[in-house]
């Protein structure tokens, strides 16, 4: 598997699966109700890309196959938002529905790993929602630790 950066027509769909998924997420986390969840994971997204595809410190890829097939996409920022020097960030990783479980997330990983490193990045982190097991475990048997947690109880249950 390798990477290649994202097409514009492919950042355009991107962009509203990545917006409705990024609501879905929050409003299952209970951080959002569903009424703004979508404006507010696009007005999300579009701050940390205001110039969409040509935004400097982004990288937009889709992860192809030796025949040319996409199977995820991945979007790294070479700057932390929170300002970690050395770290990048990453925001989204997804492999197809239909290619998951073969070990592609893990190559998507990777892949992103060798080109943060090449851009200077010393570290790489992410967010995880606590309810995205299959994802946090991606993460920790590929070297992730945890370094900052939030925890949360539902007092009327």
């Amino acid at each position: 598997m390798s990477v290649r950066a994202m097409a514009p027509e492919e950042f355009d769909r991107w962009q509203d699966e990545l917006a409705v998924e990024y609501a879905r997420e929050h409003v299952s986390a209970g951080n959002w109700t569903e009424a703004e969840a979508l404006d507010r994971a696009r007005e999300a997204n579009a701050a940390l890309l205001p110039d969409g595809l040509a935004t400097p410190g982004m990288l937009l890829l889709i992860g192809v196959l030796p025949d040319g097939s996409s199977i995820g996409r991945l979007w790294i920022g070479l700057t932390h938002p929170r300002g970690v020097p050395h770290c990048a960030f990453i925001y989204d990783i997804e492999v197809v529905a239909e290619r998951r479980g073969q070990g592609l997330g893990r190559a998507l990983l990777a892949a992103g790993e060798r080109m943060a490193r090449e851009r200077g990045a010393r570290a790489l982190e992410l967010n995880v929602f606590g309810a995205n097991e299959t994802a946090a475990t991606l993460y920790r048997t590929s070297g992730y630790q945890v370094v900052t947690q939030q925890m949360r109880k539902d007092l009327l249950a």
